[in-house]
Order: structure tokens, then sequence, then C-alpha cells
């Protein structure tokens, strides 16, 4: 009896591995027949587009789809390899043929609608576009009051982003949200922008307060634009609130105190710059000192630009310094003060300020020399870009809040050493 036992306590594990082996290998075996089953013209499709026939491809996926829906993913495959090679008509071509199978699955069918959506968008066609990424968060049922941005120009105030609670949400929401930002950006649709980038926030818990910030800052400068002084500040205490640290809401609130009268005011705001991003002190130096002169206190000015230079090498408050000097008719002094900075920090904007001011104390075969020299340097500030994108490397002549390039936000900034260059 205890042999019996021993010999059943033996057999079981092997009976089980034996069980375990047998299914996985049934397994291997249909997983095989299945890849040996695809259609002849699955292939044959495959070798049009491998020996560059992409409209013979087309037509034998699209007739592969009506009897095979297995190949979806093969058809978005290729219809997102053409938009992005440029073609977009055969994308559009492939994603409409795909909405009009029935056989589709919900998942595949939103896919499909998310796909030509920005195949309408690569094209152009921002109504197209807008159209089907709105009913695409429709149909899901996700925050349909995006839907009203297009009917009012009412805005509410932002709140603090860590206090949105984040929704679950089909995969395909998020991206339709991210196009319809890209499209009304395009469109300077900047309520509808704000009005989507908040759902955005809330569907994928990113923080977008910065962005949001600079739309408040858009409707602000078209606001300016019609010299709608009340509509500036309040689109620029929004912008705030949604982003306290940005700089382009400190600028035009400051530069809207100045337009009123409110020397002292603008002064404040303009220095609140430093705390949120000293990479733009250069951007209100020049507004600084126009306070300073404003308000009547030229001490002032020299402290602060003092102050400025011993915390930052920067060349923006050297040179307002320097000009300073020279505008109380002291240029000896002015020329020991930027020689000794430019001993610690050389810049070419420092070098061509020393040079006139030598230039204007020399006389004769000297003052050739001088002319010379500064009629080089000058020619190389000119060829220097005073802005680049920290994100893509863009570069220009003037500060875009919106890099060009990369199409990120407060991201070019003005190159160090070279700010001042603009007032040439």
């Amino acid at each position: 009896m205890n042999n019996y036992f021993l010999l059943l306590l033996i057999l079981l594990p092997v009976a089980a591995a034996s069980g375990w082996w047998m299914a996985k290998r049934e397994e291997r075996r249909k997983h095989e027949e299945n890849a040996l089953d695809l259609s002849p013209d699955y292939f044959k499709g495959l070798n049009y587009l491998i020996n560059e026939q992409p409209d013979k491809a087309i037509e034998v996926f699209v007739k592969m789809l009506e009897v095979d829906t297995e190949t979806v993913e093969t058809h978005f495959a290729l219809g997102s390899l053409f938009r992005r090679r440029g073609e977009v008509d055969r994308a559009i071509r492939i994603h409409q043929n795909l909405i009009a199978r029935p056989t589709l699955t919900q998942e595949q069918r939103n896919q499909a609608l998310l796909e030509l959506g920005e195949d309408y968008l690569r094209a152009g066609w921002f109504d197209r576009a807008e159209s089907l990424f709105l009913k695409l968060i429709e149909t899901e049922g996700v925050m349909t009051d995006v839907l009203s941005a297009a009917t009012t120009a009412d805005i509410s105030v932002p709140s603090v982003a860590s206090s949105r609670k984040r929704r679950v949400c089909v995969p395909q929401v998020a991206p339709a949200l991210r196009s319809l930002c890209d499209i009304y950006q395009q469109e300077r649709e900047w309520d509808q922008a704000i009005r989507v980038a908040e759902k955005l926030e809330t569907v994928t818990g990113k923080n977008l307060s910065p962005v949001i910030a600079q739309y408040y800052c858009e409707l602000a400068e078209q606001a300016r634009q019609r010299q709608d002084v009340d509509e500036v500040s309040s689109m620029v205490k929004r912008a705030l609130i949604a982003d306290p640290r940005c700089v382009r809401a400190s600028i035009l609130q400051g530069d809207v105190e100045m337009m009123s009268g409110h020397y002292s005011a603008a002064l404040m705001t303009y220095k609140n710059v430093e705390e949120q991003d000293a990479d733009y002190l250069a951007e209100v130096i020049p507004r600084i000192v126009d306070c300073y002169n404003k308000l009547g206190t030229p001490q002032a000015i020299m402290e602060y630009l003092e102050n400025i230079l011993q915390k930052y090498a920067d060349v923006a408050p050297l040179l307002a310094f320097a000009e300073l000097l020279r505008d109380q008719h002291r240029e000896q002094d002015a020329e020991v003060f930027v020689a000794a900075h430019l001993n610690k920090q050389p810049t070419l904007p420092g070098l061509a300020c020393l040079v006139d001011l030598y230039l204007a104390g020399s006389e004769g075969r000297v003052r050739e020399y001088f002319l010379v020299l500064n009629a080089a340097i000058k020619k190389l500030l000119h060829q220097q870009p005073l802005y680049q994108c920290g994100q893509c490397g863009f570069s220009g002549k003037s500060l875009h809040w919106q890099c060009p390039g990369c199409k990120k936000w407060s991201t070019l900034k003005p190159v160090h050493g070279m700010d001042e260059t603009k007032k040439e």
C-alpha cells in the first residue's frame, strides 16, 4: 500500500508537467497555423509597398479589409507612414475607408477618427480636423463642455493644477485635445485654447499652467492693440494666477502701469522678473531705468544696477550703467568701469561699448584705428543672433514667446552677452 502511494506521488508531478508541455505545444502549433493562414493578398500588398508602388498596395489592403479586420493595424501603420511622408491625400483615403467599415470595433473606429483628424490637420483643413476631434471627445462623453468654447467668450479663472483630479478616459481623447490646442493656437483662438488646455490638464494630470498663462498673455496682447487697458489688466492677472512665474505677464503688467503713469507700481512689477527668471533681465533693464528716470531718482538707478552686476554676469546692466556715467559726463569713469568688468566677463557688446568710449576721446591716427575696430565689432554683432531656444536651438533677432521652431512656450531667451545689440 505504501508503495502505491509513493508511486502516485511520483507520477502526479510528471503528469502535470506533461499536460503543461502538451498545452504549450498546441498553442504554438495554432499560432504557427494562424501565421501561415495570412491571406496571400497581405504579402502581395507588402510586396507592392516594398517596391514603392503605394497606390497598388493601398488597393490591396483596402480590399482585404472587407473580409479581414485583423489587418486594421496594418492600415493604421500605412496611413501614418504616408502622413509622415507628406502624402496626406493617401493617408486620408486609407482612414476614410477604415471608418466606412461596419465591422470595426469601437476602439478601432475611435483610432480611425483620430488618425483622419490628424490627416486633416496636416493638410491645413482646420475646420474638418476640429469637427472630428470634437466628435471623438463628445462620443466618449468626456467633458462635453469643451464644445461650448466655440460659442462663448466667457473665460473662467483657472484653478491650481495640483487641485484638479485626473479623469480616466479612452486613449484617443488626450491626443485629440492636444491637436485641438494646436488648432486653436494656429487660429489664435486663445479663449478656446484655454478651455481645451484645462481639459487636457485634467485628463492627463500634466501641469499645463505655464502654457495656459501664455494664452492669457496672448489675449492681453490683443486687448492692448485695442487700447483696452482694463482688459489687459484682467488678462494679465489671470495669467499670473495660472502661473505666478510668468515673465511675460509681469512685463505686460509693468507696461500697463507705465501707460497709466503708475511708475512706482511698474517698477515693482518689472523687478519681479528677476525672481521669475533672471535670464530675461535684459528685457526689463531699460524699462526699470525708465521708471527711475520718471520718478526722478537717478542715484537709485546706480544702486540698483550695481546690485544686479554683483549677482549676474549680464552685459545689459553693464551697458546701462556705462550710459548713465556718460550722461553725467563721466566718460573716464565709464571707461575704467567697463574695462574692469570686461576683464572678468569679456563680451562683444561690452567691447563695443569700451571702443565707443575710447573713440569719443581719441584724435588723429588713433581715432582712425578705433573707427576701423568699432565698425568690425558692430559687423560681428550684427551677424550674431540675439535670442536662442533652449529646446530646439532656433535662433533669431526677435523675442518670440512661442518658439517658431519647436512651438514650445517660453524657451526662446536672450543669448548671454548679446542682448543689447538690438539697440544698434
